[in-house]
């Protein structure tokens, strides 16, 4: 087994929380995707769970293993947790001699690669994409306000402001996405992995980049368009789906997790024979209730209405239709005025 589990870990099995499936695959989600193929790259039996009642949170994905876990936000995230900590790592074997190439070629993929995906999902898009991977569980108030936050915050993360706008940041980032592009299809060639024929860290972490372009972005996406020009990538990218996320879709089933909403759904597509799950235990007859709950719930209804009115105010003044007006905005006298994205 590559980069299999150590001592007393081989009694456990590994449990990967990540956000849920969606466009042909186990989970859509970018940062998520790379970690449930670094997992199965390394032939490590593992339970898939989703977490839909925490779209916004940054420790997502995350891995179980007993005791022992490894955050999204932590170490440099999962996959360097893993890693560090000597769980799961696919890099040990990796040569002295390529070491510095797979180095570079690594940086490239989790930054420009990585800036340029989120660019697309969160600001240069409709954001129905995002919408279904991240939202489509909450109410639609709530799924309103957290896509434009985190639009907000993707805008300051890539350095989109007044100054630097939506168009002068978007050259940058397809330029630096059409090299990196042309620098692992230069390194790949005709080859099965980048690296000594063999998986590592940056297969999966680029696998997962590229079939998240390939399958969640639209025709019309530039990102898409430019890896579409390199064949090998392509490829590389059908061959490697085939075989970790396709070989056992015949009679598996997407399993519902426990931090999983009732009213979420699962298509019947399957992608692991690792995934485990259990049925629902049946639901416990309902009792009638008392006068004074059903004053409670309708007091409750009339507070709901309230605050979905204040959210609809505050996004029809606020929301993300005026952030471009505001990045657009000439310097008609607001030079000394500062907008935090």
């Amino acid at each position: 087994m590559r980069g299999e589990a150590k001592g007393p870990e081989d009694r456990l099995r590994f449990v990967l929380v990540a956000r849920k499936g969606a466009f042909g695959l186990p989970t859509a989600c970018p940062s998520c995707l790379p970690v449930y193929l670094y997992l199965r790259l390394a032939s490590v039996p593992f339970d898939l769970q989703y977490d839909v009642k925490n779209p916004d949170s940054d420790h997502i994905p995350f891995v179980e293993l007993g005791d022992y876990v490894a955050y999204g936000n932590e170490k440099g995230g999962v996959i360097n947790g893993l890693k560090d900590d000597g769980i799961v790592d696919l890099d040990s074997k990796l040569s002295t001699y390529s070491f510095p190439d797979w180095l570079s070629m690594k940086a490239m993929v989790c930054s420009w690669l990585v800036d340029a995906a989120l660019f697309e999902l969160w600001v240069d898009s409709d954001g129905s994409a995002a919408d279904t991977i991240y939202f489509s569980d909450l109410p639609w108030p709530i799924g309103k306000l957290l896509h434009w936050k985190q639009s907000r915050d993707v805008k300051n993360k890539l350095g989109i402001t007044k100054a630097n706008t939506v168009e002068t940041e978007e050259e940058v980032i397809y330029r630096k996405a059409k090299t990196a592009y042309e620098a692992l299809s230069s390194k790949l060639g005709d080859q099965t992995f980048f690296f000594e024929n063999r998986p590592t860290s940056l297969d999966a972490i680029f696998l997962g980049h590229s079939l998240f372009v390939l399958q969640t972005l639209p025709e019309t996406s530039a990102l898409r368009n430019l890896l579409l020009k390199h064949d090998n990538l392509v490829k590389y990218s059908e061959k490697l789906k085939k075989e970790f996320l396709e070989a056992s879709s015949s009679s598996s089933t997407i399993p519902r997790s426990s931090f999983e909403s009732s009213t979420s759904s699962t298509s019947g597509r399957g992608f692991s024979s690792h995934w485990t799950w259990s049925s629902k235990p049946k639901p416990k007859p309902k009792r009638e209730r008392t006068e004074e709950e059903k004053t409670f719930r309708r007091r409750a209804k009339y507070f709901l209405a309230t605050q979905l009115v204040a959210v609809v105010v505050f996004l029809t003044l606020f929301g993300p239709s005026s952030g471009r007006e505001e990045l657009e905005m000439g310097d008609d006298g607001d030079d000394d005025l500062d907008y935090d994205y």
